[in-house]
């Protein structure tokens, strides 16, 4: 067939090119340092077993036909106060949580200035809204602002990532935050990265600097440190009713079922009850910086998330593969999910890594570039 063809030459294209995809399973026997399971939820059994009287096995329609339950109601007041907001909603993933938001909620005639380095999820999401939407630097303050100074109408929105998923660094959320106030912007935030992490209750990086009340929205994923599935926007109630309004992806969408719900509480409680964890992790974070040469161009970042540039997609590749033969779960993050010319490793730490497991880690890849 004439579409097979072209779909096959794109396919040789990218392959030419270094930057062919493959689904790969994750063998047993290899050292995780790939998965954001920075905290080791996803394994502890009290979170995923639970006991239950039945209810049913999924919600069976979306939220506004037959599908909103007492269980998802109880769940969005507890992550109500544990997110410290007026209300949360839920969504059933991060990507469709920040579609939903970005798609409905600006309008023709405003403006969203994003970073950059925003996930793609963010951007597709101002793409279908039918705002005007601009790139600013990554974590550049000056050139926000400069781009700020030209929005001479409409509504104004910032997004930014708390903490970015290929560099592991941080948004300047306190300096973002004061300039969205001179120039009466609403400020939109991924915690996709913080989830879990940040604070005594795994709250996220805008609890853990004050900032809560100063935005607009965040977007809380469970997918990564907590371990599990779905998330929650978090707001103003008048946030929430709107996106029940106007948000697709929350009215067109079946509700996720009982058990996915309760896993959410479940691991959320866990994390509350045991802020040992982000401790150990970093910990672990601190000696992987401290074993790794300085011949190592390394992203400097205190997060689980590591990245080693190599530069092109053929080199990426190449450790990627170096490290799967010494038995390290670690992949290559190739061109357009990162800049070319910025082709990387990333490696996640987690809690439930060894001292013993990072020093090898560490061992390997200072001697693969000595």
């Amino acid at each position: 067939m004439k579409l097979e063809k072209h779909l096959q030459s794109q396919l040789e294209k990218r392959k030419s090119k270094g930057g062919y995809r493959q689904l790969k399973k994750q063998r047993s026997a290899l050292t995780d340092f790939s998965s954001n399971d920075y905290l080791g939820l996803s394994k502890i059994e009290e979170i995923h077993s639970y006991e239950n009287d039945f209810i049913d096995n999924g919600a069976t329609g979306s939220r506004l036909l037959s599908g909103n339950k007492d269980y998802h109601e109880e769940l969005e007041i507890f992550l109500e106060k544990y997110f410290k907001s007026e209300s949360a909603l839920l969504f059933n993933s991060g990507y469709m949580a920040n579609l939903g938001v970005l798609s409905s909620v600006p309008q023709k005639g405003d403006t969203v200035l994003l970073d950059e380095l925003s996930h793609v999820c963010i951007k597709e999401g101002v793409r279908l809204s039918r705002a005007n939407y601009y790139n600013f630097k990554h974590n550049d303050l000056q050139d926000l602002e400069k781009k700020l100074k030209k929005i001479e109408t409409g509504n104004i929105f910032i997004v930014v990532e708390s903490v970015y998923s290929m560099d592991g660094d941080q948004a300047p959320l306190k300096a973002i935050v004061d300039l969205s106030d001179q120039y009466d912007a609403n400020v939109i935030v991924d915690e996709a990265h913080s989830t879990g992490l940040f604070g005594d209750s795994g709250f996220g990086l805008c609890c853990h600097l004050g900032l809560e009340a100063q935005i607009f929205a965040r977007i809380y994923t469970f997918g990564k440190a907590v371990g599990v599935h779905g998330a929650a926007v978090v707001g103003s109630n008048v946030l929430k009713e709107y996106l029940i309004n106007y948000s697709r992806q929350f009215i067109y969408t079946t509700a996720l079922p009982h058990h996915s719900v309760q896993v959410i509480r479940n691991a959320l409680g866990y994390r509350a009850n045991h802020p040992e964890l982000w401790l150990e992790l970093q910990a672990k974070i601190e000696l992987f910086n401290r074993l790794l040469s300085n011949n190592v161009n390394k992203l400097e970042s205190e997060h689980p998330v590591q990245g080693i540039i190599l530069g092109n997609a053929g080199e990426a590749v190449n450790f990627a593969n170096y490290l799967y033969d010494h038995s390290f779960d670690i992949r290559p993050i190739l061109s357009p999910t990162v800049p070319k010319g910025k082709e990387r490793v990333r490696i996640c730490l987690h809690a439930f890594n060894s001292e013993e497991e990072i020093t090898n880690l560490c061992h390997h890849i200072n001697q693969y570039f000595q």
